[in-house]
């Protein structure tokens, strides 16, 4: 795990959380918003494997694109969509709340993810995060998290087929999601990669 610069062709994870430990999402309507946003500016640099959205953070794992696949006026900037999108979000919610100033904590935090096993319990993390934080007791009933996407067959945003050959195969995982879970209720975190 190395927290650096965004490169092309590698693997992050990002998250942040409200300034002052204050909710980023505050309506039902916020978490889509902040995924339509997701989408104008990150899919066009980045492939997403797995997100979840809380009331004062979010986690994200992705991909950047190889440099011959990112559009030409991000070659060399492609840390400018997550700025972007984040003032995009941070100024609208502003104007909806009436508030002002910073809605995140300093800068955004990311890690790079340097094998596939560690990928593997990012992704796992992420999707329990929910758990972890008693929002839910099972991933799957969670609505701001991909979880729900790989088990579904409609169209996605999420590189499902990607994960799940990592896995093996949607069993798989879905045994890692459960298996990790009974940790989680057992108030047992290994995997502490963020102080939410």
């Amino acid at each position: 795990m190395k927290k650096d610069f965004f490169e092309e062709g590698q693997y992050y994870h990002i998250y942040n959380r409200g300034n002052n430990k204050e909710n980023i999402f505050i309506e039902e309507k916020n978490y889509n918003y902040f995924l339509e946003k997701i989408k104008k500016y990150i899919l066009p640099i980045a492939e997403i494997y797995a997100y979840c959205l809380l009331k004062n953070h979010f986690h994200i794992v992705l991909r950047i694109k190889d440099k011959s696949n990112l559009p030409e006026k991000f070659k060399e900037k492609v840390h400018l969509p997550f700025s972007n999108l984040f003032n995009a979000y941070c100024k609208s919610i502003n104007k909806a709340y009436n508030r002002t100033g910073s809605l995140f904590q300093e800068h955004l935090q990311r890690n790079r993810i340097e094998n596939e096993m560690y990928l593997k319990q990012l992704i796992v993390y992420v999707h329990l995060n929910p758990v972890k934080h008693k929002f839910t007791e099972l991933a799957e009933t969670y609505l701001h998290s991909s979880y729900r996407a790989y088990l579904s067959d409609k169209p996605t945003n999420i590189n499902r087929e990607f994960i799940l050959e990592l896995f093996d195969d949607l069993e798989n995982f879905k045994f890692y999601h459960d298996e990790r879970k009974i940790i989680y209720k057992g108030v047992v975190n290994d995997v502490s990669l963020i102080d939410d």
